[in-house]
């Protein structure tokens, strides 16, 4: 089977959407959206995520899970919110995605049907960057704005960054590119219109021969009895 420019570009599209939903989704579960070191004790080490928050001890951790969604701060409820809804639309974008690519084949399906499916598709995987993006960026803004507090006093450990932010943030671009690459393999190439109507046989107009039919078409001069 010959790859098409288009076909290329879906697959490539899918496979980027792909990795960046996996990511997302490892980046919602891991603890380390913020970690904490203190100066007293460095074999300790605090984390804490979207679900529970951990203490590292040299090589054993002790995670607890938070007992209540109205006790996080507001930016890690709308993380959590915002997490799962990319994770819905991501998933949501590869399915119609697949639907609608070359990759997938069904007679059943038209062509058109299929290129609205790959816009919409990709339509979602954008969608998802953004809410993926959003809750990430947000942690990070109020760490940096907890970090650089005067109104906290230095002694007092501040939060930093967490491998899952960067793990959110390569999930983002991922997204977004898979999302942009399926959107725009839309106006890749020219593909033949397979409708029933236009390639139907069409039978030629039937002509009697000559010697066969009841009229002609022509009249010939009779000719003259010359004796």
């Amino acid at each position: 089977m010959a790859w098409s420019l288009r076909g290329k570009a879906q697959l490539g599209g899918l496979l980027l959407s792909l990795l960046g939903w996996v990511c997302s989704c490892v980046a919602t579960i891991l603890p380390q959206w913020k970690t904490l070191s203190l100066d007293l004790n460095e074999m300790e080490t605090w984390v804490m995520g979207l679900w529970e928050v951990c203490v590292n001890q040299e090589e054993v951790a002790v995670c607890k899970a938070f007992e209540s969604f109205l006790s996080l701060p507001q930016e890690l409820q709308v993380s959590r919110i915002l997490m799962a809804a990319s994770h819905g639309l991501g998933l949501l974008g590869l399915l119609l995605s697949g639907f609608g690519s070359e990759c997938f084949q069904l007679h059943r399906i038209r062509w058109v049907f299929k290129r609205r499916l790959c816009l919409l598709g990709g339509t979602l995987e954008a969608s998802a960057a953004a809410t993926t993006l959003l809750p990430v960026s947000w942690v990070a803004y109020t760490t940096v704005q907890d970090f650089w507090d005067n109104s906290i006093p230095e002694i007092v450990p501040r939060w930093e960054f967490g491998d899952a932010l960067y793990l959110g943030w390569a999930a983002g671009i991922f997204l977004a590119l898979g999302g942009l690459v399926l959107i725009f393999s839309v106006c890749l190439g020219k593909e033949d219109v397979p409708s029933l109507q236009m390639a139907g046989p069409t039978a030629p107009p039937f002509y009697a021969p000559a010697d066969e039919s009841s009229a002609s078409f022509y009249l010939t001069p009779r000719p003259r009895n010359l004796f």
